[in-house]
């Protein structure tokens, strides 16, 4: 998995160190993951970056993985997704990169939108894959995201959750058990990686810890860009799986996206919610149109 990348850690600052692979040359591309996987997701798109002559950086982001976990605050701030973005960018800095393309997924797309509005000299490409901004889909939240994302309400409540999912983790997020052919869909070594750490107390509990802030510090963040009238200031991608729910929820997911990025385009992948495991060629084909490589 992921043959010709380096395999790193580094200190980030508050703390935190960071797990992260490291290939390639050229244009800096950093790929941030989504709940509940580990940067190992993006084993099959990050080779073909690599070939079309980028360097990709994968990093864990904290509270993930095997990157630090930092203590739970009262209102959860270490795991907000400003606190996670201000690690990528002294990651990155770490490693002689002043400005870059950034793509999230899921959790991480929300990361990678913070990224772009608190450092916008930084980044010079985003691509949010299957996500509106955490501030839209709140101000949304209706009957069917209640239901269809119940799991956000659900990690509200400190210590519950935690004891619900660290009792069986298996029953959980599933397996190869539960789901016959779920470690070859996803890849064996990104399997092995992702079920390493959705059985560790310490991550279910960051991970948690990154939905509450999801709905506390972080809705404030993009209320306040919105209430400002602040904008990315970057080419802006936003990429959902034909086989998800971002349609069924939003309707024209642009709208949704256009008051916060001037320069916008969309894309649509067939796949279910992990397209960087299910369609990696097709969702390499939009970020490399995004950079200029398509």
């Amino acid at each position: 998995m992921l043959e010709g990348f380096s395999l790193r850690s580094a200190d980030v600052g508050d703390g935190v160190r960071l797990r992260f692979r490291t290939g390639g040359q050229g244009p800096p591309v950093v790929l941030l993951h989504g709940h509940p996987r580990t940067h190992t997701t993006w084993h099959r798109v990050a080779p073909r970056l690599v070939a079309a002559g980028f360097s990709v950086v994968c990093p864990d982001l904290r509270g993930y993985g095997r990157s630090t976990a930092p203590a739970p605050l009262p209102d959860a701030a270490q795991a907000s997704k400003r606190a996670m973005a201000g690690d990528v960018v002294t990651l990155l800095r770490e490693l002689g990169h002043e400005r870059f393309a950034v793509v999230g997924h899921d959790r991480g797309g929300y990361v990678a939108h913070r990224l772009a509005m608190d450092h916008p000299e930084v980044v010079t490409h985003l691509a949010v894959l299957d996500g509106v901004p955490i501030g839209e889909a709140l101000a949304r939240a209706d009957a069917r995201f209640a239901t269809a994302w119940w799991h956000w309400s659900s990690s509200a409540r400190p210590g519950v959750a935690e004891r619900v999912i660290t009792a069986d983790p298996d029953a959980w997020y599933g397996t190869e058990a539960t789901d016959p052919g779920r470690a070859a869909r996803m890849g064996e070594e990104n399997y092995a990686d992702h079920l390493a750490a959705v059985r560790d107390p310490a991550v279910v509990r960051a991970v948690l810890e990154d939905y509450r802030a999801g709905l506390g510090v972080d809705r404030a963040a993009d209320d306040a860009d919105r209430a400002a009238g602040r904008q990315l200031a970057c080419p802006t991608l936003v990429v959902w799986s034909t086989e998800d729910d971002l349609e069924d929820l939003y309707g024209d997911v642009l709208a949704v996206w256009r008051p916060w990025a001037p320069d916008l385009r969309g894309a649509t992948v067939p796949s279910g919610h992990h397209m960087a495991e299910e369609a990696p060629a097709e969702l390499t084909a939009a970020l490399l149109e995004l950079l200029g490589r398509g």
